[in-house]
This record gives structure tokens, C-alpha cells and sequence, in this order.
């Protein structure tokens, strides 16, 4: 089993605080890692429907079943469980640990009933450096087709036989949980023409009127998909040097396997020629900034930037570290020209500018670092803050 970095911030906190949250995508590892740490605790799933039956129907007597604490799997399907967790941890010394696949609604109920009790982490897929603990993977293609998902690592599951069932089962249950959309074959076109935009600044209007769809459904559903851990968004950066260019985000998925499926990639040698290769590598490097953030329970810290002329800076962290995503391979000086115009607008900003491109090794230039898509883990540690 793949050890999740995750695990270290959990058991950090878990004693501080009564009541424990992890948020996630769903088949992230969440209950297995909350099973690994909380292994003398009870586990109950409310997925289950006789244990759904009873948390709604008289949630003081199915809290008493766990007089000592518990796990609590898909907490969202019983929201009316939260402000009674409240009253059990508020009366005596006792731990829940709770975990949910869509973010949204758990942090809705949170905020209002369990603030200042829980702490709320996110666990994605596995990062490329867990990957790389017990397997080896020759080319990023490889990786970005494959996904992080760890079902697919432990099962040794297909790619085309895991993504799928997944996209089905996501639309079946947690879009018709979350709102009631009548037409899901238009909805499922909708997310397969988000996965065509993948990297892009998003233009909510073109997106409306290539679905069939008004930009206000549009929009709601792309609310769906944010709260389902299926996409995410870069926002422009928030010190556009004193006049922000760009208002609208940049469009990502979750966990590009699962994006490659739903642009029809079959291999990873399609992928080697596909028109979207770039905008995949860049989700995929993106994301593991996130992972680095979330396993430290900390919040993103990352936006893009673009000059009225168009010249565009990939990745801007808060502490004005700057990176430009290439899947080049050859170590070419040319690749760090925005970067250094970045720098000339920013005389203050003292960090190296890094090119995280598709070769295998590091090389520090007079201009700046290229950085393999290898050693990102490692990179982050100590570094991305």
C-alpha cells in the first residue's frame, strides 16, 4: 500500500481538535487512510442504506452506537448528523473523524454548525512523489493517461476500464444528488467539452453555446463539477501590477487520467500526439502544486498571470515564486523569456525563475532553473510555501 503524505498532518492534529474532517474526490483514499490511522475506532458508511436510514431518522440513537467516537463515511448524505455532532462533542471529551466527497455541501454545514470544532483537510489523488514510492514511471505521458487514482495502482485496473464506470457513477449519483438535471446526456457532452478547455482561461459563453445550454446552467453546472471534485480553477493573479488584465480563471481537471478518458484517449502514445498534450502536462504539474499545499493542510496558494500583450507567467505563487509548464524536452534558454520579463516588472522579487518542463533532469542556468516533472515532490518540500 502506497503511504500518503496526508497521514503525517493528520495524526498531527487529531488530538487537537474533537472532530476531524477529510474532504475529497471520491475513490482519493480517503477511507482507506482514515482507516489506516483511526484502526481502533469503529467505521460506518453512510453510503449504506440502513445506516443512512437511521442517521436521518433518529440521529441521537445512531450517534449512541459510538459512544467513544467513530468514522463517519459520506457524512453529506446525512446533513441533519452535523448540528447533533455538535451537541455529542460539545457535552464530553470524544472524536469523530468524518469524510465526504463533495465539498461544497460539507462546508456549508460546517460553517454553520461545527466551526471552531473540526479541522478540514483535503485529500486529492496520489501526488507523483507517492507514485513513485512503489512504482516506476518511464514517461509523464504514461502518468497523465494513467491518473492518480490509487484504486487504479492497487488493483492494477486499465485506465479504459477504471475511468468510464467512474464518469458514470459520478453522473448517476452525485449530479442527481446535488441538482435535479433532467437531461444528463447533454450534461455529460457538457463535461466532455470542459475537458476540451482543459488549461484555458475560461470563456463561459463559448463553453454555453457549444453545450446547447444558456451561460446561467452554464454556470450552475460548473458549480456542480467544482463542489464534485471533478474541475477546479486558477484565478488570475490578485496583483496584476496595479491593474488586473485577465478577471476570468483558468479551467482544470481534478486528475488528468480522468480527463483524458473523457477526450476519448485510449493510450498514452495518442496522448504523445494529442492537440491538448501541453494543456494536460500543465493540469497535471498544476495539481501536484495543490497536493503539496493540501498535505500540509494548507490552502492553494497558486494563480496565473498575463500582460496586456499576452504574454503569460503559468504559475504565481503568493510568495512571487514564478514557474512556466513546457513538455519540452530539450533544455532551451528561450523558455524562460516570460519569466525574466516578470522579473523585470517585479525588481523586488527575488525567487528563481523555473521552467518544469518534460525532460528527466534539473539544470540550474545563468537565467534561471529548468526542473524535471520527475522531482516536483521533492521540490516542493521545504520550498513551495
Amino acid at each position: 500500500m502506497i503511504d500518503r503524505t496526508l497521514r503525517a498532518k493528520i495524526q498531527s492534529v487529531k488530538e487537537k481538535f474533537p472532530i476531524l474532517t477529510l474532504t475529497g474526490p471520491r475513490q482519493s483514499g480517503k477511507t482507506t487512510l482514515l482507516k489506516t490511522i483511526y484502526h481502533d475506532y469503529p467505521y460506518v458508511s453512510l453510503e449504506d442504506l440502513d445506516n443512512r436510514q437511521l442517521a436521518k431518522q433518529d440521529p441521537r440513537a445512531f450517534l449512541a452506537n459510538y459512544p467513544n467516537g467513530a468514522v463517519i463515511d459520506e457524512i453529506q448524505n446525512v446533513p441533519e448528523l452535523f448540528s447533533y455532532l455538535q451537541t455529542v462533542v460539545d457535552s464530553k471529551e470524544i472524536h469523530f473523524a468524518l469524510s465526504g466527497s463533495q465539498n461544497f455541501l460539507l462546508l456549508e454545514k460546517i460553517t454553520q454548525t461545527l466551526a471552531g470544532r473540526t479541522i478540514i483537510l483535503k485529500l486529492l489523488p496520489l501526488s507523483i512523489s507517492e507514485i513513485q514510492q512503489k512504482h516506476h514511471i518511464s514517461h509523464w505521458e504514461d502518468l497523465a493517461f494513467q491518473g492518480f487514482y490509487p484504486r487504479i495502482y492497487h488493483k492494477n485496473i486499465a485506465p479504459v476500464d477504471f475511468y468510464p464506470s467512474y464518469i458514470n457513477t459520478y453522473v448517476e449519483r452525485d449530479v442527481r444528488s446535488l441538482k435535479n438535471i433532467g437531461d444528463l446526456v447533454t450534461f455529460t457532452n457538457f463535461l466532455k467539452l470542459c475537458a476540451g478547455r482543459i488549461g484555458q482561461i475560461l470563456n463561459v459563453q463559448s463553453l454555453a453555446t457549444d453545450a446547447g445550454i444558456s451561460p446561467n446552467t452554464a454556470k450552475s453546472w460548473l458549480s456542480i463539477l467544482e463542489t464534485g471534485y471533478i474541475v477546479h480553477f486558477v484565478q488570475p493573479h490578485h496583483n496584476n501590477l496595479g491593474k488586473r488584465i485577465i478577471k476570468s480563471p483558468k479551467l482544470y481537471f481534478y486528475d488528468t487520467g480522468l480527463a483524458c478518458s473523457l477526450l476519448g484517449i485510449e493510450n498514452a502514445d495518442q496522448l504523445r500526439s494529442h492537440y491538448l498534450k501541453g494543456g494536460l502536462f500543465e493540469n497535471m504539474v498544476v495539481n501536484e502544486f495543490l497536493k503539496s499545499r493540501f498535505n500540509e493542510g494548507k490552502a492553494s496558494n497558486i494563480y496565473f498571470w498575463q500582460s496586456k500583450d499576452r504574454k503569460e507567467i503559468d504559475l504565481v505563487t503568493d510568495n512571487q515564486e514564478i514557474y512556466e509548464i513546457k513538455t519540452s524536452q530539450t533544455r532551451q534558454p528561450h523558455l524562460f523569456d516570460n519569466l525574466l520579463y516578470w522579473q523585470k516588472l517585479n525588481p523586488s522579487s527575488t525567487n528563481t525563475p523555473t521552467v518544469i518542463y518534460g525532460g528527466d533532469e534539473n539544470q540550474i542556468t545563468s537565467q534561471g532553473l529548468f526542473l524535471s516533472w520527475r522531482n516536483l515532490g521533492d521540490s516542493f518540500i521545504g520550498h513551495n510555501r
